[in-house]
């Protein structure tokens, strides 16, 4: 009996032991990981506050370089360029209509494309000839005249689809997606079959709800994609009042027709700074993604298929 009361007392230290051992390894990671995750996050925002102080100060204290982390003789000139202008506001809601109709329809086409693809070459025999076919429309690109003539003579130039179909199929977007479906279990579109569900139910009440992490991924780039893009309003649209955000604000900062200005516009781009205008332009554009972000962010660290498969 004191040899079994000897052998559980020895043991009990030993595990008292184990737990000091780990309790010490993981203050040192927690240490560590919270130093690195720190310094990641003040060379993430540091630079953000700067351009965001640099966007307030007075043109004289930019040029200087006398601005840091707060603005140097607060003015808000750049901005009032860039709001007072009623085109801007045109051209925010025709960025906005883009993002609500150029999202929703990316994600269809993605969608509607990526799950015939993940499907084995025994569901699908023809799955190896349009794989290729979009990789090779991703790598080889018809160029610019082409895309301009295909977009006249469709009846769609100077309007809003001009911005929306031509890039309606992202095709890096659909592989991820596609390889996304690919790694999720054969079990779960096996065993739905076998209860009599189609490739439709399958796809909308199995696949989509276990792709919520991919899906708000896609959601983000694509959101990113059409807030961001300039160069496809500057070419499809030639009505000003139609052209997008991002095209307008290459517009005032690239090429501003002074002879266009009165002389309060004038004496107001007299004042501006090239560099305090291009941050202001920076908070503007940023401000849509950052409120978006968010709600997205929770989707990228669940689990994605985790209890889905049983037994």
């Amino acid at each position: 009996m004191s040899r079994f009361f000897k052998k559980k007392e020895q043991e009990e230290v030993f595990i008292a032991s184990m737990v000091t051992t780990t309790s010490i390894s993981r203050k040192v990671f927690v240490v560590i990981n919270t130093t690195i995750l720190t310094l990641a996050f003040l060379a993430a925002v540091l630079p953000v506050i700067h351009i965001f102080a640099m966007s307030l100060s007075h043109n004289q204290a930019v040029v200087a370089g006398q601005v840091g982390l707060w603005p140097v003789r607060f003015t808000t000139v750049p901005y009032q360029h860039i709001f007072n202008n009623p085109q801007f506001f045109r051209s925010f809601f025709i960025s906005i209509q883009r993002v609500l109709l150029g999202v929703p329809f990316n994600m269809l086409m993605i969608i509607l494309i990526a799950y015939p693809l993940s499907r084995s070459s025994r569901q699908f025999t023809a799955r190896r000839y349009y794989v290729w076919f979009f990789l090779f429309s991703m790598l080889f690109h018809g160029g610019m005249v082409p895309t301009f003539m295909v977009v006249r003579a469709t009846g769609i130039f100077d309007s809003i689809w001009a911005l929306v179909l031509p890039s309606a199929v992202s095709v890096f977007n659909m592989l991820i997606l596609m390889n996304f479906f690919r790694n999720l279990p054969a079990e779960l579109s096996e065993s739905a079959m076998m209860d009599g569900a189609g490739h439709m139910a399958i796809l909308f009440k199995i696949f989509l709800p276990l792709s919520k992490a991919a899906l708000a991924t896609l959601v983000l780039f694509t959101f990113v994609f059409h807030w961001n893009a300039w160069f496809d309003g500057l070419i499809y649209i030639s009505t000003r009042s139609l052209r997008p955000l991002q095209t307008y604000l290459r517009e005032i900062l690239t090429t501003p027709d002074l002879a266009l200005m009165d002389a309060d516009e004038r004496r107001l781009w007299a004042e501006l700074n090239l560099r305090s205008v291009q941050a202001a332009q920076i908070f503007v554009t940023m401000t849509p993604i950052l409120l978006v972000y968010p709600f997205l962010q929770k989707y990228f660290t669940k689990g994605i298929t985790l209890g889905s498969v049983k037994g």
